[in-house]
């Protein structure tokens, strides 16, 4: 089970691959997060540091948390640095071109025939991604929320390879390792939360260009109405 599972690569470290990667490193997890390039990485590195910066600075962490989560980071641009890694999360580009590459990519170097590969994809088919690798049934989604050291939520997509076991496996480790709530979704587009948000953007839509409201009263009305703090 989760328990296990103290290696952690992540493959992408933009905004959300780096807030993955920092909530596993500030569990007190060994964390290799995997950019392009070199360059890439170190700005990952930066982009880590900064957000850690940021919540020493809001009283939200201690200084010495922050420098321990540090220490336990790892950035490369080299994918085969992620071998002996328990449990990958794919936060790359949202095409779909590009995350079936990294998997087949995985699936050839990911030593244990046991690790989890999960995706963060917010909408793409998850069984599409598995089908890119000779282990469908340990490919998962783990849809984490943007800022992801702040928001709480997290979805756990499974397709129709994804094994119960895999599935058992990372709800216990976003829940108990890493302290998210989790919600689980079927593998249909838009799991459960951007296919609930995509109809409100539309209809907000709709009513600016046909003058019903205006932008402005219309992002009012949610904050103040539907209690969205974003709008």
């Amino acid at each position: 089970m989760s328990g296990d599972i103290r290696r952690i690569g992540v493959v992408g470290g933009g905004q959300m691959g780096a807030g993955v990667a920092e909530v596993c490193a500030r569990a007190g997890l060994d964390t290799v997060v995997c950019e392009v390039d070199a360059v890439a990485a170190r700005a990952a590195r930066d982009r880590v540091a900064a957000s850690l910066d940021r919540a020493v600075r809001r009283g939200k962490l201690e200084e010495s948390a922050a420098q321990n989560a540090l220490t336990r980071l790892v950035f490369t641009g080299d994918l085969e640095d992620l071998a002996d890694r328990q449990l990958v999360v794919e936060a790359v580009v949202e095409n779909p071109d590009a995350k079936t590459e990294v998997f087949a990519a995985l699936d050839k170097i990911i030593e244990d025939p046991a690790a989890v590969l999960a995706t963060n994809t917010s909408s793409l088919p998850v069984m599409r991604l598995g089908m890119a690798t000779s282990r469908a049934d340990r490919v998962v989604g783990l849809h984490f929320f943007n800022p992801v050291p702040v928001l709480p939520l997290v979805e756990v997509v499974t397709s129709l390879h994804t094994s119960a076991d895999t599935t058992a496996t990372v709800e216990d480790f976003a829940a108990r390792v890493l302290g998210k709530t989790v919600i689980r979704s079927q593998d249909r587009a838009g799991f459960v939360v951007n296919a609930l948000l995509i109809p409100y953007l539309l209809s907000a839509i709709r009513m600016a260009e046909s003058g019903f409201a205006t932008a402005a009263g219309i992002d009012t009305g949610m904050e103040l109405g539907c209690a969205h703090p974003m709008g």
